[in-house]
């Protein structure tokens, strides 16, 4: 099945409404969207907000890869994936994906493996910043390149 890959690496605000309509079709009886939001907590320190850095070429190139990873295991229809990069406080959205599907198995499975293998593949970076004014950066431990021990 042919359909449209949207990806995107933004310092805006994401909405959820607007990735939504970017996998919509008319021959899609499915959506499904997974939305990663700041938590305000984390191991008993309160978290104020992350902060995201990636080098974006190279995100971008990887995300694309999932979608095609994505396309060769499940009929999808469209996928769209976008990451916040910057300051995002808590309850905002760092990640969306969505994708559509005629079936709703096909795009609930293509969703989870896409937040799966974004976080274990795409060079996105994450500092959490505590109400402390102390902060630290999060090493991924599902990621590919984590020093493994």
């Amino acid at each position: 099945m042919s359909g449209e890959d949207f990806v995107q690496i933004t310092s805006e605000k994401l909405s959820v409404e607007d990735v939504t309509k970017k996998v919509t079709s008319p021959t899609a009886g499915a959506i499904s969207v997974f939305v990663g939001t700041t938590r305000d907590n984390f191991d008993g320190k309160k978290v104020v907000q992350l902060e995201y850095e990636a080098y974006k070429p190279m995100a971008e190139k990887e995300i694309l890869k999932i979608c095609q990873q994505v396309r060769e295991k499940w009929k999808v229809e469209h996928i769209a994936v976008v990451h916040r990069i910057g300051i995002v406080p808590v309850t905002e959205a760092s990640v969306i994906i969505a994708v559509s599907s005629a079936h709703r198995k096909e795009a609930l499975e293509a969703v989870h493996y896409g937040i799966d293998a974004l976080k274990t593949t795409v060079p996105i970076w994450k500092k959490e910043v505590y109400a402390d004014g102390s902060n630290n950066w999060k090493e991924n431990k599902e990621c590919d390149w984590a020093v493994k021990g």
